[in-house]
């Protein structure tokens, strides 16, 4: 009897654990360190799903505002700072996230301008604290974007500076990964005061003692990424110098017209060309690096986009030096030819979904929401899809129909020249 009642109580036990709804994972915790390209510089992308992420430099704009971009009085659709919270690309993974069926706990740590040297140091003002941002809780992930031109070989752009994109890169990292307290120079830190004063600091800055806390909530699990940059059309294709910021009544930049005014300047011949030395800059970084987890290749992506013939590579610029509008609906940069538009931000969004969640997006499918919320027709977020797949792998990329019908054409004058019965084969790997 003892024993029958021993039974019935291990089978009731069973059935209870059977019963009980499984507990739902813990939701991954991720963090976005970057700049306006991170936060998508203007709507429908800068607020988009703002409500689900973790804006971490909201309450910074609040105390001081400086930390962000200013407007003219009266600019169309703006106060007079950017308003927060923002969303961004951070905001548009979240939605693909949850599409798919995986929870991620959002956050972003965001600049205008910002490069991680200006984000370790917190050098916006004194009440950005965007290190420390870093610092507030243990991230399964961080993507780390640097400003747009600095992972630049010298004299490449106004803001190259490989050297200090390379330093700065490996000091997040050992931050997040290690967390020890440090007080530096940077003198020191770039091996010589003639090394750090040729990316441009003073000699002052040089030797100043640099002193950071420790991070309480380093872990070595933690997942750092390099999102590799996209090339500028405003640093490729002539044109007029324009303002920074949205003035003209119909939203487009305007010429300067002031004494700073007249050509801007010119910096590569093609996209290519550029998007070949950011794919060296932040590659390169993360081989010399192991401790990366790797690279989020967005800026090939938006090459390939371009070299398939799928996005617009040229004609960003009227023949009068301003700004031209174009008839190919997809153009993966905003008005002001170097923050993405829509298009190249949600490009940039499905580049990271599958970098970092390892699902191939094109499992999106053509209803996916975030495009369908931003105004992007299902044909044009499918494209889009597919030059993420191609680009991460996922997907084989399919030839171009002219280079289609010249290999087939190939192919059948090959078979012209086998014997019957003769099958193609393939050569050995050399």
């Amino acid at each position: 009897m003892k024993k029958r009642l021993l039974a019935l109580a291990a089978a009731s036990l069973a059935l209870s654990a059977l019963a009980a709804p499984a507990q739902a994972a813990d939701p991954i915790k991720i963090l976005f360190v970057g700049n306006s390209y991170t936060f998508g510089r203007a709507d429908p992308v800068m607020s988009y799903n703002a409500a689900a992420v973790h804006d971490l430099t909201a309450g910074f704009t609040l105390t001081n505002p400086t930390g962000t971009n200013s407007y003219p009085a009266g600019t169309p659709g703006f106060g007079s700072f950017e308003p927060h919270p923002w969303g961004g690309v951070p905001g548009i993974f979240k939605k693909m996230t949850d599409e798919a069926g995986m929870a991620y706990d959002v956050s972003l740590s965001t600049r205008n301008a910002a490069s991680l040297r200006g984000q370790f140091l917190d050098t916006a003002n004194s009440d950005w604290k965007l290190r420390e941002n870093v610092a507030t809780q243990k991230w399964d992930t961080v993507v780390l974007q640097e400003q747009s031109d600095a992972a630049l070989p010298a004299g490449r752009g106004k803001n190259a500076n490989l050297a200090t994109f390379n330093a700065y890169a490996d000091q997040f990292e050992r931050f997040i990964h290690n967390g020890a307290a440090q007080s530096y120079k940077e003198s020191t830190l770039f091996g010589s005061l003639a090394a750090c004063m040729a990316t441009g600091l003073s000699q002052g800055s040089c030797n100043t003692t640099r002193t950071i806390a420790a991070n309480p909530n380093a872990s070595v699990n933690t997942k750092v990424y390099l999102e590799q940059s996209w090339a500028r059309p405003d640093m490729v294709e002539a044109h007029l110098i324009t303002k920074p910021d949205i003035t003209s009544a119909d939203g487009r930049p305007i010429v300067d017209t002031s004494s700073a005014g007249g050509n801007a300047t010119l910096y590569y011949d093609t996209l290519a060309g550029m998007t070949a030395d950011l794919h060296d800059s932040f590659y390169g970084k993360a081989a010399s690096n192991p401790n990366f987890a790797g690279v989020v290749p967005v800026g090939d992506a938006f090459q390939r986009a371009v070299d398939s013939g799928l996005a617009q590579g040229s004609g960003f610029y009227g023949a009068d030096g301003t700004f031209a509008e174009t008839a190919n609906a997809l153009n993966l940069w905003w008005l002001d030819r170097t923050h993405a538009s829509k298009y190249g931000s949600y490009l940039s969004a499905l580049t990271l979904f599958g970098s970092i969640t390892g699902r191939d997006p094109l499992t999106l499918g053509v209803a996916e929401q975030a495009a369908a919320d931003l105004g992007i027709d299902a044909a044009t977020a499918r494209t889009l899809q597919r030059v993420a797949s191609v680009q991460l792998g996922f997907t084989a990329a399919v030839p171009e129909p002219q280079t289609l019908a010249m290999l087939l054409a190939g192919l059948g004058v090959v078979g012209l020249r086998l014997r019957p019965g003769k099958r193609l084969g393939c050569a050995p790997a050399r």
